[in-house]
């Protein structure tokens, strides 16, 4: 159809006509299916470069990473080349403590020859050798040979891979098995959810529904959201009541920790809030605009080096903003967290450092 073939699977979760045009994924789209277990909901992150404020974005808010990797002639030798895709969307989810990891190993279907055991060795071979070093432990991720197009392993056990033996992940919380990716799905450990902390909802959007008003959406990541609750939105410092809450449009009496809902709020202009801020109770510890703040910083890959003064767009939950590092307090070891110099005067790609933070414009963290 668009002559982009490598990019056909992406057309069955790709809705937006923007992207059909381009043929690529370029927002976070939220699909949500149920299972016989949870209610999933996908955070489809691009997987292209231009793209990755979007996948951080998408990826912070994630309970577990599934890393597509093609599996077609050419293609996974370009994704997890030094600076493809592969790569840096696996260090970006460890990174944002994005820590269960299903691997795909897609396009089984395009293989030399077709549904090749070797290849698929191969890949997962390379893929563990890379997701250890990173600091995911491969024993704990299932991989799963699948092809997205025609449907192999993904819902039902593929007649075309008789091979496959099945995928097992061992850990201390319990083991689990099968064979197909929703099966994946399945077995991964739903965090603990910090309810008893106070409400913190990371604006993705605000849309203007017609009848109903504002209705900001995002995911609740502490506490608890009913309606009838004084909420306010920082760093916009605009205070209002939430008049209602729904997810998978149906009400909600409570949404908790994980739930990506919208609800609808008082007197409230679209104008006056954004992706970005973020809403919390007005009566139990409200969030709050930061003039400055520490960070734990990792450098993955940069061109020289990193001094004082450098001011890098950050993107801190659904907020993208201009943080100046304002002081560089100390370099640390990347893996124990251990301190290795005070007031460095400079980091480098590989480092990791504590830095005062300054936000260019109004910022709640």
């Amino acid at each position: 159809e668009m002559g982009k073939g490598s990019f056909k699977y992406a057309w069955v979760l790709d809705k937006l006509k923007a992207e059909r045009e381009r043929g690529i994924t370029i927002d976070i789209s939220l699909w949500k299916f149920e299972t016989s277990k949870y209610y999933v909901t996908i955070i489809d992150a691009p997987g292209h470069r231009d793209f990755i404020k979007n996948m951080i974005t998408g990826t912070s808010q994630a309970d577990c990473a599934v890393l597509i990797v093609a599996g077609g002639v050419g293609e996974f030798e370009a994704g997890i080349s030094k600076n493809g895709q592969t790569r840096e969307h696996a260090l970006l989810a460890y990174t944002l403590g994005v820590k269960q990891l299903i691997i795909g190993v897609n396009k089984m279907d395009s293989t030399e020859p077709p549904y090749s055991q070797k290849r698929y060795e191969e890949i997962t071979k390379e893929v563990s050798t890379y997701i250890k070093k990173i600091g995911y432990n491969p024993a704990t991720v299932a991989f799963v040979p699948i092809s997205g197009w025609h449907g192999d392993n993904m819902l039902e056990p593929s007649t075309n891979m008789p091979w496959f033996k099945g995928w097992k992940v061992e850990r201390k919380e319990g083991n689990a098995n099968g064979t197909t990716l929703l099966e994946a799905l399945d077995s991964i450990l739903p965090p603990v959810r910090p309810t008893n902390k106070p409400l913190r909802l990371p604006l993705q959007d605000v849309y203007k529904i017609g009848g109903i008003g504002t209705v900001p959406v995002g995911r609740v990541e502490t506490g608890t959201l009913k309606a009838g609750m004084i909420v306010t939105f920082a760093p916009a410092n605009v205070t209002t009541e939430v008049k209602s809450v729904e997810m998978h449009h149906e009400t909600l009496v409570e949404a908790l920790p994980g739930d990506n809902v919208g609800f609808n709020i008082k007197n409230v202009s679209v104008k006056d809030i954004r992706r970005g801020n973020v809403a919390g109770d007005s009566k139990n510890d409200p969030p709050m605009e930061a003039g400055s703040f520490t960070a734990q910083v990792i450098v993955l890959n940069h061109p020289g080096q990193i001094n004082a003064g450098y001011a890098p767009v950050l993107d801190c939950h659904t907020a993208h903003i201009a943080c100046k590092f304002a002081e560089l307090k100390e370099k640390i070891d990347r893996r124990s967290g251990k301190k290795l110099e005070d007031n460095p005067k400079f980091v480098k790609s590989g480092d990791a450092a504590i830095v005062n933070m300054v936000p260019g414009k109004p910022m709640c963290v």
